[in-house]
């Protein structure tokens, strides 16, 4: 008979790999199910310098590699692979069946009493050549997190939406120069966040266009130069070519840094047909005044960016994690 899990945290970005914390420090049984990018979208940001305790920053991937060490020195497990499907047990029995059984997609199946759904969100991209792999090197879904990268420095925000205008005003903090590139001759965004870009001086809206071209500086390869160690991944974002949807004039634009706001994808698609979801894909929590962090489904609790659509911060996704975990062993505790 398969073992029973207190809890199985599904997802190890910072809210999962939190309420771990909490729950292997509250002496459950707890697994987390790594998924398949282990350490969530803080591993492709170069550098965190906005998480406490870090004074000279750290990065993304260090960070969350340590809290996953963190995780198994106090006893935790942690499993490689996705979740297919979350399934209530009929009739459950806490001590003996759990009440969910969770399907991985190598088909190993684990009995829990009690589900954490971390998953996150990532950013919704334009799927065009070179884009992901220039990700850290001029390419960045979060203004929030990398803006101050770009200093005195020309930008480009896509979007046209409420995410779009509030990154593209953030980022004339640091940028001298930030186009937006909108598909559309108008804003979708709603009027007060158009007011934080209309008459922007640092702001030059670029109607009717698309990104289609996305050039990094030539690699020493390229240049005709020896090759040395790190060279195949010393290339850097220098130019966009965006093309006008009505004209079909095409042109080349310098940047130094691209970021991409045309919407995020929360990882929420194995749960649909259990939890109640947004519209926009995040699990709805919080009607619960003594669990908050539970979904409408006792006993499925969520966490992070997979429930926040407003901050998508790591260190506001830590403590929704915790939050989690503290309403888990509460609950478990309860039944």
């Amino acid at each position: 008979m398969n073992e029973i899990y207190d809890t199985v945290i599904i997802g190890s970005g910072p809210a999962g790999l939190t309420a771990a914390i909490y729950n292997i420090r509250s002496a459950l049984k707890t697994v987390v199910i790594a998924g398949d990018q282990p350490g969530g979208q803080l591993t492709i940001t170069t550098t965190v310098d906005n998480y406490p305790g870090f004074p000279t920053g750290i990065g993304g991937t260090k960070l969350m590699m340590d809290t996953q060490t963190q995780v198994k020195n106090l006893g935790g497990e942690i499993k490689n692979g996705l979740v297919k499907s979350v399934k209530p047990i009929p009739n459950p029995s806490l001590d003996r069946a759990g009440r969910f059984a969770v399907e991985l997609e190598n088909r190993e199946t684990l009995n829990t009493k009690a589900v954490i759904v971390a998953t996150g969100a990532g950013a919704k991209w334009l799927q065009i050549p070179k884009e992901k792999e220039l990700i850290g090197r001029g390419i960045s879904g979060c203004a929030t997190c990398d803006g101050m990268f770009f200093r005195n420095k020309t930008v480009a925000i896509v979007g046209g939406g409420d995410v779009a205008c509030e990154e593209a005003y953030f980022l004339t903090k640091f940028a001298t120069k930030v186009y937006m590139i909108v598909r559309r001759d108008v804003l979708r965004a709603q009027v007060p966040q158009q007011k934080l870009v209309e008459n922007n001086p640092k702001i030059e809206f670029i109607w009717n266009s698309e990104v289609i071209e996305i050039n990094p500086n030539p690699s020493p390869a390229d240049a005709g130069a020896p090759l040395d160690k790190g060279a195949l991944n010393s290339e850097k974002l220098e130019s966009i070519k965006i093309k006008n949807n009505k004209t079909g004039e095409e042109k080349i634009l310098p940047l130094d840094g691209l970021f991409v706001a045309i919407g995020r994808i929360p990882g929420t698609d194995f749960v649909k047909d259990l939890v109640e979801l947004k519209e926009t894909g995040q699990i709805v929590t919080g009607k619960n005044p003594d669990y908050l962090t539970m979904s409408l489904v006792p006993g499925i609790f969520a966490a992070g960016d997979c429930v926040d659509d407003i901050y998508r911060q790591a260190i506001i996704a830590a403590g929704d994690g915790a939050k989690a975990g503290l309403d888990a062993e509460k609950w478990l505790r309860n039944q």
